[in-house]
């Protein structure tokens, strides 16, 4: 359990951007694992993070449930899958010393992804010219969400190559992350990344959830997102950079 108040204030903060990043705010994603990895050792920092995914997938599924598009999903389901067994049989051959920065590395390459996929179209535009893209990126979001629930970045790719509107964007990849977190259950509890205290901790940062979600959703489509999402990739980066230097 965590011992002082500012390691709760961080959780907290990240539970609340678990939930903000549910209803549109992506950006948040990255910086809610950041601020997990903060707080207790990178690894199983990614145990607790989990079921916090969870429950707030379950919200976004409640709000957004109509707009799914689902054709998309099931092009992109099966790599994922594969790229999840793939991440569990990595992470036990990471040692504690270089798994806080390979979160960091893998935050980094996913922010750059994100900062290039704003500021060229060049790469949804490709993607969108060859369906078979969803293999490969679907692997790559299955290795990288069990590794360090930081696939955020590389859906945000994808969706935004199948050029959906706004809100089915928010649903297809709810019920996504939905899917794979759920999947990806027993896989960490067989690593001993989800046990009885880090479920006792997911329990009491779960109000932490509901008001990012609450709060996600009274400023959705209220305020401009670009600024706020460039907002979110300077912090995620400043706290990249941390774990990559700590090492």
């Amino acid at each position: 359990m965590l011992e002082s108040p500012n390691a709760w204030a961080l959780a907290y903060g990240a539970a609340f951007c678990i939930g903000l990043s549910k209803t549109g705010f992506g950006g948040v994603g990255m910086l809610a694992v950041l601020l997990m990895a903060q707080v207790m050792p990178a690894r199983e920092s990614t145990g607790a993070v989990l079921p916090l995914l969870i429950i707030a997938d379950i919200f976004a599924i409640h709000a957004f449930r109509q707009f799914t598009v689902w054709r998309h999903l099931v092009k992109i389901l099966p790599a994922a899958v594969l790229g999840i067994v793939c991440g569990w049989l990595l992470i036990p051959h990471l040692s504690a010393g270089i798994f806080g920065p390979l979160i960091g590395w893998m935050v980094l390459f996913l922010l750059a992804l994100t900062i290039f996929q704003k500021l060229s179209n060049l790469l949804p535009a490709t993607a969108a010219g060859h369906p078979s893209i969803a293999w490969p990126v679907g692997w790559i979001a299955g290795v990288t969400t069990m590794l360090a629930n930081a696939a955020g970045a590389i859906m945000t790719i994808y969706l935004l190559a199948c050029r959906l509107p706004k809100y089915e964007f928010v649903g297809t990849a709810a019920w996504f992350f939905f899917i794979v977190n759920v999947i990806k259950v027993p896989f960490s509890a067989s690593l001993g990344l989800i046990n009885a205290h880090s479920l006792l901790l997911n329990l009491l940062l779960v109000p932490g959830i509901v008001a990012g979600v609450a709060t996600g959703r009274f400023f959705l489509g209220k305020i401009r997102q670009q600024a706020f999402e460039w907002l979110m990739i300077a912090l995620s980066l400043a706290g990249g950079l941390k774990l990559v230097l700590a090492s």
